[in-house]
């Protein structure tokens, strides 16, 4: 009898791991839960690169994008054609949250790439981003106009971002 579980569990161990490797494959990174999914908005009070203040307060009652990046990012360079593209068509507030970067470096690299953004502001000690539950960068958040937290991305936004997370939430009059 013993012999026989000495076979029999290392077989069942085997075929439970190879379950919940499974099951780990089918997994999306990009669809990560973030605890503040459909809860307020951390509120931001921060310097931005240009050296004024970013209060976050002031979005409220529109809907607005917030994309953490960082200038050591090579993601990051990836999507910014794309947050170029929602800049430009100026439909919703895009704000930067340089995220763990110095002041001079994220400038240079805004300048060297084109500054989608209406204001950028400056996260240097990563606090925000921790109040945001960030894992890494790019990542970005879609906020209601209620201030209500709607949406986060990790890694760098697609193609069909804006008319797939952004446009419902417009059309719904900021909020769902």
């Amino acid at each position: 009898m013993k012999r026989k579980l000495f076979l029999i569990l290392p077989i069942m161990v085997l075929l439970l791991l190879a379950v919940l490797l499974g099951r780990g494959l089918q997994l999306d990174p990009h669809k990560l839960e973030s605890v503040r999914i459909g809860k307020p908005a951390p509120h931001m009070l921060l310097q931005t690169l240009d050296g004024h203040q970013f209060d976050s307060e002031a979005l409220k009652g529109r809907v607005w994008v917030l994309n953490v990046f960082a200038s050591w990012c090579s993601a990051c360079v990836i999507e910014h054609p794309r947050l170029l593209q929602i800049g430009k068509q100026d439909r919703v507030p895009l704000m930067g949250l340089a995220y763990k970067d110095k002041s001079s470096d994220t400038s240079a690299w805004l300048q060297q790439h084109g500054n989608p953004y209406q204001q950028v502001a400056l996260d240097t000690d990563g606090r925000v981003g921790i109040e945001y539950g960030v894992y890494g960068v790019p990542e970005t958040f879609v906020i209601d106009a209620e201030g209500i937290v709607r949406l986060r991305h990790a890694g760098p936004i697609d193609d069909t971002f804006f008319a797939q997370q952004v446009e419902p939430l417009l059309a719904a009059g900021g909020t769902k």
